[in-house]
């Protein structure tokens, strides 16, 4: 009999079967590797019967939509297996799917495996010391998604009632939310203060010009005037000159947030995009498990490190270093995100995994090499006229490279200076003064608000690219260039949540739960006394606010905004799309305007008796994606009239391969174009891209248009066929 090995994915699955060959005495045997593709079970999406809380919190759990046949399948393959090893990822959520796994497939004690790269030695060394189910990790990660699943549902559904229908919060996404609205508080109550710049353009005997700024900044162009004009009367020449010498010691190698904000800021990844670029350099084998505090690296890592930088750069660039841990609680005793093998320059099959796995290995390199030095030269100019301040400039240049020689885009520009002396006479080229204004802080972009968030103790590694996708999605955040901008939804959501729960997204809260978590993975804290002690006063609180007014009026409209149907004044409210101005006599009149001044025209009766509900009237509204025909009694009824012409427009004439009777059409969404079954709500089946009308030959789905260089593939992801292009290289 075989034994069977489960994973998480299908790449990292075929990276662990070779090296399962040649096992030491005792382990050896055939081996069966499979991928759950993720998580098998979750809670389920009604949170009726999701936790018996007055049991003590016990979720309950549902396979998960699509994964009955993997579930069938690893079943049937643990039923002929002799043994079951389930080698999920390192960390709490991997404990927890090999404990979900183990009560899926009714596996009686199963091995549980762990290592922090998938390399031929690390598998090897990890199949030797099997152990059981780490029962306290699996509970820190229940308890978290029991927790979150508790906050959103009760505190969404407040939201629902008070402010509008489908809006939510969030654990960990609220905190974040609030901390990009107070920036931009910030921001709108800026008062700029108008100061000026004065340069100098200066020669010394060298003769090569040099510009000096002054040290003082007017704040009145009359004063920056009178500077000019003295300066332009006086003699100048060097009054001091200051040389120090200055050490840049080797930054730390990544952790998550370290190597998102890089990610970030050299190559603008996305810290989602960073993560599954990192996801699949791990899953290859060709670095370390990407989701760590720790800044350690192990002993064997050292040593591959100093023999390459010997060989590379030379025995004086070699300097052995340590860094200390800055997180309180570094999961799970993890390594630093490095290269599993230092001597591997290049990995990855994309430039972009390329790029990334470069970042990864310089840093891992630099920091274990010498400090670089450099001298830094301070030359300050005076006037003979003692009501001109002094001027200076500042060059750099540097001395021995060090670790900048393993990562030169960190080295900056260097400026470098002729040669003055003290007591020099300088020659006055050019004096002029620039008028400018103080700037309001910058909004944060997702490398900062990574930043900001581990240094509030908000969410953990795993967490910070979910976070900010999930404010993204949901609309209270859009991306403005590399910046994050609440909308005015977000703002709306952020200020009730301040006003009526400050303290369930304050930092210290947030930041508490998390150390909470911590504890009972360590085993210091139980599961059930965490949530009871949570949810009493959170219910409580809840409760509390359930007879506060719904918020209908944001405030009153500009005095100059009128009713383009009244004349009368209007107030602001919230709507799907944002605010809006609505009448203030709504419902009586129901005139309305766009914050630009544009009209809104409200629903229009069609004459239609809804055909779904029977109770409501079909009214014409207009949406994001224009004018479309629904049931008056939404949301209680979410019938919308299907538009004949725009869905004869966009038909492929490709029949459904599920429900056999609708064909696919174009759909457009708030991710943008897809292609939809027309039997839509019967039948739910969407795909990406346009349909070719072939069947993929291995999974019998649709193929759908695919890019230049991979013109069909096939629209079902977990098949082969997705990425046919993978197929022909085998």
């Amino acid at each position: 009999m075989s034994k069977l090995l489960i994973v998480e994915s299908p790449a990292k699955a075929k990276t662990i079967s070779k090296y399962l060959d040649n096992l030491p005495d005792g382990k050896a045997g055939k081996y069966t590797v499979r991928a759950s593709v993720g998580h098998i079970r979750d809670l389920p999406k009604s949170n009726k019967n999701a936790i018996d809380i007055p049991g003590g919190f016990i979720p309950h759990y549902e396979i998960s939509k699509g994964k009955e046949k993997v579930v069938h399948d690893l079943a049937m393959l643990a039923k002929k297996a002799e043994e079951v090893i389930l080698a999920t990822d390192p960390d709490r959520e991997g404990e927890a799917i090999a404990w979900h796994l183990s009560e899926a497939l009714k596996l009686k004690n199963p091995k549980r495996i762990v290592f922090h790269e998938i390399t031929k030695e690390a598998v090897q060394e990890a199949m030797t010391h099997p152990r059981a189910i780490d029962e306290k990790l699996r509970s820190a990660q229940e308890a978290r998604r029991v927790l979150d699943r508790l906050f959103g549902y009760d505190l969404s559904g407040l939201i629902w009632t008070k402010l509008r229908y489908g809006l939510s919060a969030g654990r960990v996404q609220s905190p974040a939310l609030r901390i990009l609205v107070e920036r931009e508080r910030e921001i709108k109550a800026f008062i700029p203060e108008k100061f000026w710049v004065i340069t100098a353009l200066l020669a010394g005997k060298a003769g090569q010009d040099v510009e000096f700024t002054c040290v003082e900044e007017p704040k009145t162009e009359e004063a920056a005037d009178k500077i000019v004009a003295a300066g332009k009367k006086s003699d100048w020449q060097v009054s001091k000159v200051e040389e120090s010498e200055v050490k840049r010691r080797a930054r730390a190698p990544f952790t998550t947030s370290t190597l998102q904000q890089a990610a970030s800021s050299r190559l603008g990844y996305s810290p989602a995009i960073t993560m599954r670029l990192a996801q699949k350099l791990y899953e290859a084998g060709h670095i370390t498990y990407m989701r760590t505090d720790s800044t350690n690296l192990s002993q064997q890592a050292l040593g591959e490190i100093a023999g390459v930088v010997k060989q590379k750069f030379g025995d004086k660039y070699h300097q052995a270093q340590t860094f200390a841990t800055k997180s309180k609680n570094a999961q799970e005793a993890h390594e630093a995100i490095r290269p599993t093998h230092a001597s591997t320059g290049s990995a990855g099959t994309s430039p972009q995994e390329k790029k990334l796995y470069e970042l990864i290995w310089r840093r891992a390199v630099a920091s274990q090499m010498s400090d670089a030095r450099l001298a830094r030269t301070t030359i300050t100019a005076s006037a003979s006229n003692e009501a001109v301040p002094d001027f200076t400039v500042t060059g750099s240049r540097v001395i021995f490279d060090g670790w900048l020689a393993a990562d030169p885009a960190a080295r900056g520009e260097e400026n470098i200076l002729p040669a003055f002396t003290e007591k020099e006479t300088l020659t006055l080229k050019k004096l002029a003064s620039l008028g400018k204004q103080t700037e309001p802080p910058n909004r944060y972009t997702e490398a900062g608000l990574v930043k900001e968030l581990e240094k509030r103790g908000i969410g953990r590694p795993s967490t910070y690219a979910a976070i900010i996708k999930t404010i993204v999605d949901r609309g209270y955040v859009e991306k403005e260039n590399r910046s994050l901008r609440p909308t005015e939804t977000g703002e709306v959501v952020s200020g009730f949540l301040e006003e009526h729960f400050a303290n369930y997204i304050s930092d210290s809260f947030t930041a508490e739960m998390e150390n909470e978590l911590d504890e009972i993975a360590s085993g210091e804290r139980s599961y059930e006394k965490t949530l009871k002690d949570f949810y009493g006063p959170f219910t409580q609180a809840i409760k509390s606010k359930k007879k506060i007014e719904k918020m209908t009026n944001l405030g009153e409209a500009p005095k100059d905004i009128k009713c383009p149907v009244c004349g009368g004044p209007m107030i602001i409210k919230l709507g799907r799309g944002g605010k809006f101005y609505s009448c203030a006599k709504f419902p009586a009149c129901t005139g309305a305007l766009t914050l630009e001044g544009k009209e809104l025209e409200g629903p229009k009766e069609t004459g239609e008796m809804c055909p779904e509900c029977g109770e409501g009237k079909l009214v014409e509204r207009e949406g994001r994606f224009g004018k479309f025909i629904s049931c008056s009694r939404y949301p209680k009824c979410k019938f919308i009239k299907k538009d004949e012409n725009a869905e004869r427009a966009g038909d492929t004439g490709v029949v459904c391969p599920v429900c056999k009777k609708g064909t696919m059409g174009e759909k457009r969404g708030r991710y943008g174009v897809f292609y939809g079954c027309s039997n839509y709500p019967e039948c739910k089946n969407i795909i990406k891209s346009k349909p070719t009308g072939n069947i993929c030959q291995l999974c019998g789905s649709l193929m759908m248009e695919g890019t230049k260089t991979i013109p069909e593939r096939c629209s079902n992801k977990a098949c082969p066929n997705h990425n046919p292009h993978k197929l022909a290289e085998k």
